[in-house]
């Protein structure tokens, strides 16, 4: 039921007895995690090795601005690069979110990755916290190439994750670093940010995150917190059936729900299935407030976000496909000016 951070390279005593923990479903990398792929590949083995193989591992590889794992790995434009190429020819970037989702994929199985939280299918709308890493202002633009995406991602072995439901775009809070409030109806919010999920619902992602935002209109509670939003929305009306994940429960517009135990519970209660713990330092609270859970979830209702057996990087850098998809990735870099 939790996905935890740790702290560096190499695991340390402590987390190793986290991993033991029946309550821990897997672990968020980030870059304070990541020297090299040859040590990313050590560190993904020494997770399984200690937590067992049915851990998952996964970490946020968007491109731009939130790509983690940086040297070694394909530098990876920002989804806002596809939405510019869109403008003028709707085919061709449809076929580089397809390429672009298939790099990222592909690199990370190869290292011993399950998924990344991706794609965002916010609308590009002025959040801070968004910026360029959403497709599109349009709705209807931003859920064709979430499309896209989530095909590349499936292509390349890997389960999709859609961020941040219902929609964090359109607000101007960065729930980073405070509270978040869209005062926007419930029939306002389907017609636009809603949009991109229900087309890539329909497309069978296999995970939502749901954001820190609180949309009063609909409900006091902050979406992550909120069983309107969780329960009658994405999964009543939107016939969601995959795994709700929380976002992190250190940022600070988590705080709503009170201390790190109560925010954990809070996600539970509202109908998340992973709650994200993502900083070291909150994973013993944490991990105390499930002492008295109830069973945890079975394997097999994780099992559709563990990666498919990928190419080896020995194999994946001799694949013709991956030498024209990244040439193409960098030919965008250099258009964008992103490299």
């Amino acid at each position: 039921m939790l996905m935890i951070g740790v702290a560096g390279p190499s695991l340390a005593e402590r987390e190793k007895i986290w991993l033991g923990s029946p309550a821990v479903a897997g672990v968020l990398l980030f870059s304070r995690n990541y020297e090299s792929r040859e040590q990313l590949s050590a560190l993904c083995a020494a997770i399984r090795d200690v937590g067992g193989d049915q851990l998952l591992i996964a970490v946020d590889q968007e491109g731009g601005p939130v790509q983690r794992f940086r040297k070694g790995f394909t530098h990876l434009p920002p989804l806002a690069a596809i939405g510019v190429v869109y403008e003028r020819d709707a085919d061709e970037a449809i076929r580089l979110a397809e390429e672009h989702a298939w790099v990222m994929a592909s690199e990370l199985r190869a290292s011993g990755v399950d998924f990344s939280f991706a794609p965002v299918a916010d609308l590009a709308r002025g959040n801070a916290a968004i910026g360029l890493r959403a497709f599109h202002a349009d709705p209807a633009i931003t859920a064709e190439l979430a499309q896209a995406y989530v095909r590349g991602m499936h292509l390349g072995g890997m389960a999709a994750v859609l961020k941040h439901f219902p929609g964090h775009g359109s607000v101007t809070g960065d729930t980073h670093e405070v509270a978040a409030t869209d005062p926007r109806r419930l029939d306002e919010i389907r017609r636009t940010d809603l949009l991109p999920f229900a087309q890539c619902i329909e497309a069978h992602v296999e995970a939502v995150m749901m954001a820190h935002v609180a949309y009063p209109a609909v409900d006091s509670q902050p979406a992550g917190y909120s069983r309107v939003w969780i329960e009658e929305i994405l999964r009543g009306e939107l016939g969601f059936a995959g795994t709700v994940i929380s976002d992190d429960i250190s940022m600070a517009a988590a705080g709503a729900a009170g201390s790190v135990g109560e925010r954990v519970q809070a996600h539970l209660n509202a109908g998340c299935d992973l709650v994200l713990a993502c900083f070291p330092e909150v994973v013993d609270d944490a991990l105390a407030s499930m002492r008295d859970m109830a069973e945890p979830m079975l394997e097999e209702s994780l099992a559709p976000l563990r990666g498919a057996v990928g190419a080896s990087w020995d194999g994946l850098v001799h694949n013709p496909q991956r030498d024209r998809f990244v040439a193409r990735i960098v030919a965008l870099n250099a258009e964008q000016g992103t490299a």
